[in-house]
């Protein structure tokens, strides 16, 4: 039991603080933003040379390593992206008689470098893996990229919540992509499928003959599980946001002024990995 709950709270807190400190760097003033990226980039950079290490060390800690790298990576690209260093090929509001197809291409354009960057560092992370016994860093990476891309599409199909007051005054046009809407076709697919893969990662868990995969397992599980509960958030009345207000706040004092809450008649979520303003999820 004591290796499901400490793999349970390593992921809660991950989720929890990577969201957290990406946000409040996200919301700091312009000039410190080179900077943040250079840090994360450097962290980034440098776990991927472990990984083929860590990839070889079927371990508990090596499972805790593989999970960190991870995080790491995925880190360093949604600050490249909330921070507009790797975004994509205009950063313009969508016109208001675009509609199908030329809605989604534009939207695409928005962030096409990044999806890029983001492919191309899943291949490098399942590169640096493969073979090796320790696979956390590839499940980690594949649950963040999936339920991210899953996020976007949602709310450029339509959701009741989204936390928009997030977003820098810089990055408001991508509200312009969003829809408002109760509900779309592909969230219960995208709960379904999410929910499935919790609970076969969960049977994985618990059927595991050592200390590295319950560990392993449950690592890859919680998060998933934390991603599909992000999506929840998405079409609940909930308010969810009070969990980062910590970051927020520091910010504001950062920043030395105070940001502008958000109206009442609009309930507010976390991103979905400042998934689009978290990320991480977490994720």
């Amino acid at each position: 039991m004591s290796a499901y709950l400490v793999a349970f709270i390593t992921a809660l807190l991950g989720w929890w603080l990577s969201t957290g400190v990406i946000l409040y760097l996200n919301l700091l003033p312009r000039d410190s933003h080179r900077w943040s990226v250079l840090a994360f980039s450097t962290l980034g950079l440098f776990s991927l040379t472990l990984l083929p290490h860590v990839a070889g060390d079927p371990t508990p800690l090596g499972a805790a390593a593989g999970f960190a790298i991870a995080l790491a990576v995925w880190g360093w690209l949604e600050i490249s992206y909330l921070m507009d260093f790797i975004t994509g090929t205009h950063n313009r509001p969508c016109p208001p008689e675009a509609r199908g197809w030329r809605r989604f291409r534009l939207a695409l354009g928005t962030s096409i470098h990044h999806e890029l960057a983001v492919a191309g560092a899943g291949i490098a992370i399942i590169a640096l893996s493969w073979g090796g016994d320790n696979q956390v860093a590839t499940g980690t990476y594949l649950v963040l990229w999936i339920m991210r891309w899953s996020a976007k599409l949602n709310l450029y199909l339509g959701v009741s919540n989204f936390n928009e007051h997030w977003l820098p005054e810089r990055s408001r046009y991508l509200v312009t992509y969003m829809r408002k809407r109760r509900m779309n076709y592909l969230f219960p697919v995208s709960i379904t499928l999410g929910t499935a893969g919790t609970v076969l990662l969960l049977r994985a868990a618990i059927g595991a003959g050592d200390d590295f995969g319950r560990l392993g397992n449950t690592l890859v599980c919680s998060l998933l599980a934390l991603a599909v509960l992000e999506h929840w958030f998405l079409v609940l009345p909930l308010r969810d946001s009070a969990l980062w207000q910590w970051a927020i706040s520091a910010a504001d004092r950062a920043r030395g002024r105070p940001r502008p809450e958000p109206r009442a008649e609009r309930p507010v979520t976390a991103p979905a990995a400042t998934r689009e303003a978290r990320g991480m999820g977490t994720g």
